[in-house]
């Protein structure tokens, strides 16, 4: 996402608490991991962004690539929305390290991108990484001024580390998988749609850049399971 495209596009679901509605894409960043084929879901849902380009739905998730379920460990046994913020992550593999912003939506509905371009954010009405569900952690691509945090995420492949720190400690998780969608093609239930073990998104904006809407068009995202 550029300076000029800073709304972020996912729209987290206002609805009720374990409501499930969909979640879109608008200018950029969002996060990381979905259902896998054929996997039961076991855990329940929490409230999450609502799209801009997308109607609530009921239908199934969007198939995701195949390899994404994992059963890892994590902080369980605590309501998903509930306990200590995670405040930090770090990729080494594409060297980023970076405090954690808290993102919540915006007058609009939609979900608030991380204010410094230098620093990602996660959506705090969600689940928190290490807890029974998908994490969803955004950030820029770049800016006016040059790469952001996420510039280089779409370089990672399956086995690369992410480590996020919660409550004193860092977790850890596994890409299993990286893709990229078309922004009016995202696949919002298969990303945030309930898993039955800690997951994590990354999402951040990819593709080409559209000057007169100035936003890329499409949205990278990196699917990864606790380690």
């Amino acid at each position: 996402m550029t300076e000029s495209g800073s709304r972020m596009g996912a729209r987290p679901p206002r609805g009720g608490p374990r409501a499930f509605i969909l979640l879109a894409l608008v200018e950029c960043v969002v996060a990381v991991l979905g259902f896998a084929a054929g996997v039961a879901v076991t855990t329940a849902v929490v409230a999450r962004p609502a799209m801009a380009w997308f109607a609530p739905s009921t239908a199934r998730p969007a198939a995701v690539p195949a390899g994404v379920a994992g059963v890892g460990s994590g902080v369980q046994g605590e309501d998903p929305v509930a306990g200590p913020a995670p405040d930090r992550i770090r990729i080494p593999a594409i060297g980023v390290d970076s405090a954690l912003e808290a993102l919540h939506l915006d007058a609009a509905g939609g979900l608030a991108p991380p204010h410094n371009y230098g620093q990602a954010g996660w959506y705090a009405d969600g689940t928190p990484p290490g807890q029974v569900g998908p994490a969803v952690i955004a950030g820029h691509i770049d800016s006016t001024r040059g790469p952001a945090v996420f510039y280089r995420l779409g370089q990672l492949h399956p086995g690369d580390l992410i480590e996020v720190a919660r409550a004193g400690r860092w977790l850890g998780f596994r890409v299993v998988a990286v893709d990229r969608y078309p922004k009016k093609a995202f696949p919002t239930a298969a990303v945030y749609g309930p898993t039955p073990d800690p997951q994590l998104r990354l999402i951040t904006c990819g593709g080409a850049f559209d000057r007169t809407r100035k936003s890329y068009v499409d949205n990278t995202v990196v699917y990864a399971v606790a380690a």
